[in-house]
């Protein structure tokens, strides 16, 4: 006859035997994971990249871009020009360009002039363009468009605008900016905004070259 002792200790391990094969069936359910999705354990983080983080086949979109006043130019000829935000100097003086840190977009201004009248230099530009699949979308208002295929990053777009200060008789400063052909609308943009920011200098004399 069993003792009220032995009664208790028989009945405790029936009770680990029942938990442990309910532990198994869990983890069998679980394919061998104690933690369900809703489970995750403390110091565990599920990872998932920001919604807002742009991909490479992502177009550039004008409300996307804000805008910073750089000044380049020469001591004797200062100028400024509002460029988007972020985008780094990758060349000063009367030429400067800047890069968005992907490198995939970007603005250069050629503030030396030029006697020519803007629809001169766009049509020089168009001829001296020597690009694989080159096609003009338009050559209006001193503002050549057009896109080529880059042998190294692809399909690009680049728009070049040449503004004059005495009416089109010459042409003060070249606005060009460049990137993909997903990218027109915000490249339209970033053209048109550093067009009506641009400051030059009053030049006494006319030293711009033919």
């Amino acid at each position: 006859m069993l003792t009220p002792r032995h009664q208790a200790l028989l009945m405790t391990l029936a009770g680990m035997t029942v938990g442990v094969a309910v532990f198994g069936a869990v983890l069998v359910i679980n394919g061998g994971n104690p933690f369900t999705a809703h489970d995750t354990p403390s110091g565990i983080v599920n990872s998932h990249p920001p919604s807002g983080t742009p991909t490479r086949t992502d177009g550039l979109q004008a409300d996307s871009l804000q805008y910073v006043v750089q000044n380049f130019g020469s001591s004797n000829d200062p100028v400024s020009a509002e460029v988007p935000t972020g985008w780094k100097s990758a060349q000063a003086g009367t030429r400067p360009k800047f890069l968005d840190p992907t490198g995939v977009w970007q603005i250069r201004f050629d503030t030396r002039g030029s006697k020519q009248t803007p629809d001169e230099l766009v049509a020089n530009r168009e001829r001296s363009i020597d690009e694989h699949d080159l096609k003009v979308l338009s050559r209006d208002g001193g503002t050549l468009i057009y896109t080529y295929t880059d042998r190294t990053r692809g399909p690009r777009m680049g728009l070049s605008r040449w503004i004059s200060l005495d009416g089109g008789k010459s042409s003060a400063v070249e606005i060009t900016v460049g990137g993909r052909p997903q990218d027109e609308a915000g490249l339209r943009a970033i053209l048109q905004h550093a067009t009506d920011t641009i400051k030059l200098p009053v030049a006494p004399g006319d030293n711009r070259p033919n």
